[in-house]
C-alpha cells in the first residue's frame, strides 16, 4: 500500500541553503522508492486557508517513508530547509486499490448511538 510524505511549507525568503536542499532531496528518497507527486506547483484553495506551498512525495509503503525520513542522508539536509522555512510535515499511509469509502461510512453509521 503506498504512503506519502506531505509537507505544508510556509512562504520563505529565497536562501542558498534552500536551493541546496532542493538540489539534494531527490537523492535522499530515491533509494526508498520515493518520487515527487507534487513539488513547486501552484495550488488552488477551495476552502479555508492554505498559505505557502504543498509538497507530496510517494513511497511504496509507510516503512519506506519512515526509513527515508530517519535516514542519515535526509537528516543531514533537513536543517537546510528547517532553518529557513516553517512548515508541517506528515507521513501517512494511503488506501488499498480496492478501498471503498462506502464501507467506511457503513462502519461509522454502525458505531453511532441508536435512537430509542
Amino acid at each position: 500500500m503506498p504512503a506519502y510524505a506531505i509537507a505544508h511549507l510556509r512562504e520563505a525568503a529565497p536562501h542558498p541553503e534552500i536551493a541546496e536542499y532542493i538540489e539534494r532531496i531527490t537523492d535522499t528518497f530515491e533509494p526508498y522508492g520515493g518520487r515527487f507527486l507534487v513539488h513547486a506547483a501552484q495550488h488552488e484553495v477551495k476552502e479555508g486557508g492554505w498559505p505557502g506551498h504543498v509538497v507530496v512525495i510517494a513511497f511504496p509503503g509507510i516503512d519506506e517513508a519512515r526509513a527515508w525520513w530517519d535516514s542519515p542522508a535526509y537528516q543531514e539536509i533537513a536543517p537546510l530547509r528547517s532553518r529557513h522555512i516553517e512548515g508541517d510535515i506528515i507521513l501517512v499511509p494511503g488506501v488499498p486499490d480496492d478501498y471503498d469509502s462506502a464501507t467506511t461510512a457503513k462502519a461509522m453509521r454502525e458505531s453511532l448511538p441508536r435512537d430509542r
